[in-house]
């Protein structure tokens, strides 16, 4: 989740402002000290643009895993039950009784969940997140990696939903620092076989187009402040590699255009 927020760009007080949560609750959620409600986890989805059914079906096992913790008793009884209370009780001579066990193993068990879920959301949102200068070093593309479309079924879709900027899926073939300090970075997915067009310190107004030939141009626009802190990716475009892919942004205010390449 802390990555998910990363990739929205927007501070504690602003998730705050845009949920019912508060900036604290967010704290608490993103630092692992409290299993998040639902609801949040669904509205951080919706912020980041992102699917929750994945991260959704993550959470409900980390819930179960937390419920089971909260009321270890109810399953330590039954097994207790038989066992006829001790005549001496200062000393007890033998193992320690099932109850305790039980909810060490419970407590254990739902720590393995939780584990689990923390895992399970770094790989879902690495999958696809949009990563700066390129693959991480020593990745190697892998034909056999799981992404939601390749080369024409990818055209106007969204390349994070799609996972196809995961790492050592996406190379950076060129990138350039506008006149007036905007980030521009074409992308390519090197599984998905798509181009598609990076933004970061845009401007309320500015829009980003990407072009590929044989393929239909794309394009974005920065649409409010919360456009503007994060980056913003266009829709993709199909393309066979890298070459050719140009990238042009609209300054708001209509300024002369400026593309990579130039």
């Amino acid at each position: 989740m802390r990555e998910l927020r990363g990739r929205t760009g927007l501070s504690l007080a602003a998730l705050s402002a845009r949920t019912p949560y508060s900036k604290s609750s967010w704290e608490r959620y993103l630092n692992g000290k409290k299993l998040p409600p639902r609801g949040a986890v669904e509205a951080l989805c919706r912020l980041a643009g992102e699917p929750a059914g994945r991260l959704v079906a993550l959470w409900e096992l980390a819930d179960a895993a937390w419920s089971r913790r909260a009321a270890p008793s109810k399953g330590a009884a039954p097994a207790a039950s038989p066992v006829p209370p001790p005549r001496v009780p200062s000393v007890p001579a033998g193992p320690p009784s099932r109850p305790p066990l039980s909810r060490a193993v419970a407590a254990v068990a739902a720590g393995v969940c939780v584990g689990v879920l923390a895992v399970g959301v770094a790989l879902v949102f690495r999958a696809g997140e949009e990563r700066v200068g390129g693959p991480v070093r020593g990745a190697v593309p892998s034909s056999s990696a799981v992404t939601g479309c390749r080369g024409r079924a990818c055209d106007g879709k969204d390349p994070q939903s799609m996972f196809c900027g995961g790492a050592g899926l996406v190379e950076t073939p060129v990138e350039r620092t506008a006149s007036r300090g905007q980030h521009l970075q074409v992308r390519y997915g090197t599984v998905c076989g798509a181009a598609w067009g990076r933004l970061r310190n845009g401007r309320v107004g500015d829009r980003i187009e990407v072009s590929v030939p044989g393929s239909a141009p794309r394009s974005v626009r920065v649409r409010d402040r919360f456009d503007a802190e994060g980056y913003l990716v266009t829709p993709m475009a199909a393309a066979r590699g890298p070459r050719g892919i140009r990238l042009c942004l609209y300054p708001a205010g209509g300024a002369a255009k400026e593309c990579v390449p130039g």
